[in-house]
């Protein structure tokens, strides 16, 4: 054995000699061509075993598929299904992912179990740097679980109730102040609504949940802080969690100045013990103890602020977005939404409420809902394999240290389930065989029951314990936002403009290219802000 090493040894020094004597140009050709050549060796391996899903082919190595899929994910994943199924692996800045399409996917994925798959060890890369330590990924899922129990209380229909007022009064402040609006000056204008939603977002969001001396504290460089936070979820953070680029740099400076602006306010309540139950930041001061005894710090009360204030902002401002770019194309069905809204509140005599929203405007939370059907916030949703995973009815093995892949925003896009997918029709959810894509099924994951299925083709806001809680918050805060906007505006696209942009892939957020801009003008019939109860 000893005589065998030996002989290995030499021939590597002997390999190693001819290299070094090898002109520059063959050097760099063999440490160009010898990996590549090795990457296809593999690939050509890998492709015989019966044991994995279809690899997709790629030349570079490390880099993989990540340009393909990172410039146009939807585009990616059909023509892959085309070729290979629901079920097929591509490799991404390193990583092998699996990808899981279609509502078999979404059972495979959101219901494995805890020990078999891993959000945090898939996105701690991603969410830590932006929200900060301590919180949401940067925990055991027992501690986020406790997290969202603490939250959920400030998500209550009795605290929608108290909202609506408050988000109905920073929207109507807004339109008689922002820079693209001035209704005390102007009666039409143009507005650029990739600063306008996140700026409205961040204001309705930031006065409902966490109250009215945090929204003293903000003004509209606020929600650019939130823009640069959303721009850490990009494919290259999910390798790296820290680079000197511009964006990281920008990233790193927008967490720390809002987790401050949290932090100034909590120290300010508890010098003055002046915690009461005004907001989600009373809320978390009185009540983040775990169910093992340990309390959260204030620090991480800040961070969490971060993760659900982003959790809403984001959501939203991509939402209210997309809906109002739609719209813009569709008089027809602005015209049918003010009709709503005028029967609704008699013309505008009755106040705008919660219940009023929930049960007086089906083709509002339709439009809303078609939204999000045709431009589903987060276009791939993972989870790291912690042990091996068998996908059921294949032959297909999911190796430990692989990640998954779920898509339902592409499955949401499919005309196998909503036909002509393509087009934006709030009326189809007049069906009861479209509004059917829901189980009534419960499951609680500690933080109070939610939807267990997630078979269904239409998943806006994910599925299993990884659900997101602010479904309801964020109808309520969408449809107030839409509701005002409809009663005061006409809208249309400006000659600038050609029809609806194209998804911006370049985030995580799924967002519209710019330009986004409308040309608004008042309606005939506004007449100063709507009446609330």
């Amino acid at each position: 054995m000893a005589g065998l090493t030996e002989q290995v040894f030499i021939k590597l020094q002997l390999l190693s000699i001819w290299f070094v004597h090898l002109p520059i140009t063959q050097k760099l050709s063999i440490v160009v061509i010898a990996p590549l050549i090795f990457n296809i060796l593999y690939q050509l391996l890998y492709s015989l075993r019966k044991d994995r899903a279809p690899l997709v082919f790629y030349w570079i190595p490390w880099i993989g598929s990540a340009v393909e899929y990172g410039t146009d994910p939807y585009g990616f994943f059909r023509r892959n299904q085309e070729k290979y199924g629901d079920v097929f692996s591509f490799v991404l800045l390193g990583r092998v992912m699996t990808v899981c399409l279609g509502p078999k996917g979404h059972e495979f994925v959101f219901n494995a179990k805890l020990n078999d798959v891993s959000a945090e060890q898939a996105y701690t890369h991603l969410t830590t740097p932006v929200f900060g330590k301590g919180v949401i990924y940067d925990c055991p899922n027992h501690r986020l679980m406790d997290q969202k129990k603490f939250v959920k209380g400030a998500l209550s229909v009795e605290s929608f109730k108290k909202y609506v007022p408050l988000i109905a009064e920073e929207v109507e402040k807004y339109f008689q102040t922002g820079s693209y609006f001035k209704l005390s000056e102007n009666k039409h204008g143009i507005a650029n609504i990739m600063v306008t939603q996140p700026e409205l977002t961040i204001f309705t969001a930031s006065r409902s949940l966490l109250g009215k001396q945090m929204r003293e504290k903000l003004n509209t460089d606020f929600a650019y802080l939130y823009s640069d936070l959303d721009k850490g979820f990009t494919p290259i953070n999910f390798v790296f969690s820290n680079l000197p680029l511009p964006n990281y740099k920008k990233r790193d400076y927008a967490q720390k100045t809002i987790s401050n602006t949290y932090m100034e306010l909590i120290k300010e309540r508890r010098a003055n013990n002046d915690i009461q139950d005004r907001d989600l930041i009373d809320a978390l001061m009185k009540s983040s103890t775990y169910k093992d005894g340990v309390k959260m710090t204030d620090q991480e009360i800040a961070n969490l602020l971060i993760g659900v204030l982003m959790g809403g902002q984001h959501t939203s401002a991509a939402t209210s977005a997309w809906m109002i770019l739609h719209l813009a194309e569709r008089p027809d069905l602005q015209q049918e939404l003010f009709e709503e809204q005028m029967r609704a509140s008699d013309n505008g005599s009755k106040p705008l409420t919660y219940e009023v929203m929930q049960n007086n405007m089906p083709l509002l939370n339709q439009t809303i809902k078609e939204t999000l059907r045709m431009h589903h916030p987060l276009h791939s949703l993972f989870r790291k394999v912690t042990r091996d995973l068998h996908f059921p009815n294949t032959s297909y093995v999911i190796p430990k240290g692989y990640h998954v892949l779920v898509s339902p925003g592409y499955t949401q896009l499919q005309d196998t389930f909503f036909p002509n997918a393509k087009k934006f029709d709030p009326h189809r959810w007049d069906s009861d065989a479209v509004s059917s894509y829901a189980t009534g099924e419960k499951v609680d994951y500690g933080f109070g029951a939610i939807s267990k299925g997630v078979s269904s083709p239409y998943l806006p806001f994910g599925g299993g314990r990884h659900r997101c809680i602010g479904e309801h918050f964020a109808y309520c805060q969408l449809g107030v936002i839409m509701s005002i906007y409809v009663r005061t505006f006409k809208w249309k696209f400006p000659k600038s403009m050609n029809g609806v942009p194209e998804p911006d892939f370049q985030s995580m957020v799924t967002l519209p290219k710019p330009p986004c801009e409308v040309e608004w003008e008042l309606r005939e019939t506004y007449d100063g802000p709507i009446l609330t109860a």
